[in-house]
């Protein structure tokens, strides 16, 4: 199917598998794939290493904002995520970046920080980005937006699957508080909240598979651009 250059928004909740459903659209039609979630664990990363995250969710922002300006973190090799020449693509996975990424995320010179990246890396078009603030905030003209939601208990799941997989022991329970604290902070944080964008398309893919969730996209998109010819 010949999809037109534009640029697709995908936003919604922590672990509805935006980053999964983005990839898949990337590869389907041949887009440019951008992780801006990334960049924000990777600020998150920084700070932590940096010691600028203490007694909980303290941030030393005379430090850190001051900092932005030199931090390098950038897309190599198949959208990987890298500081400098540092892939931290697995440790910003971790449930010690996942606990502390949304106050680093509300802070406004962080989300203008991401913002600025983002907007760079999308000047050529024919992308596909998601995150929280996608459809709102970085690409309010994308042409085209979705929301992704799902059931939290299956969210938790697949975020403690994903963990239990690189080798790690989380709880189930840890998981499934971080993933709800998460949405708490994300939709009530005074710059750029998380929420659905009138002109945003909503999948639940709570029960989807993959499959089902590109032939959801083909279908979309041939619906919304009036594309009648297909090749599957």
């Amino acid at each position: 199917m010949q999809v037109p250059d534009i640029i697709i928004a995908i936003d919604g909740y922590s672990s509805t598998g935006k980053s999964t459903f983005a990839k898949l659209i990337a590869k389907e039609f041949d887009f440019l794939y951008l992780d801006s979630g990334a960049l924000y664990r990777g600020v998150t990363l920084f700070a932590l290493e940096n010691g600028m995250i203490t007694d909980g969710d303290r941030i030393d922002l005379e430090r850190l904002i001051p900092a932005l300006d030199g931090l390098d973190i950038h897309f190599e090799s198949g959208s990987k995520t890298y500081m400098g020449s540092r892939c931290i693509e697995d440790t910003i996975r971790t449930l010690a970046v996942s606990g502390s990424v949304s106050p680093i995320a509300a802070v406004p010179e962080v989300r203008a920080y991401v913002d600025r990246r983002l907007r760079e890396f999308g000047r050529q078009g024919r992308i596909v980005m998601d995150g929280r603030d996608i459809g709102t905030t970085v690409f309010p003209d994308a042409q085209l937006k979705i929301f992704m939601v799902a059931d939290d208990q299956v969210r938790a799941q697949r975020r403690y699957d994903e963990m239990v997989s690189k080798g790690e022991t989380p709880d189930f329970q840890d998981v499934l508080a971080n993933l709800k604290e998460r949405d708490r902070i994300d939709s009530t944080r005074e710059v750029s909240p998380l929420r659905q964008a009138e002109d945003a398309f909503v999948m639940d893919n709570s029960d989807m598979s993959l499959h089902e969730e590109v032939v959801w996209i083909r279908g979309l998109i041939q619906g919304r651009f009036g594309i009648l010819e297909t090749r599957w």
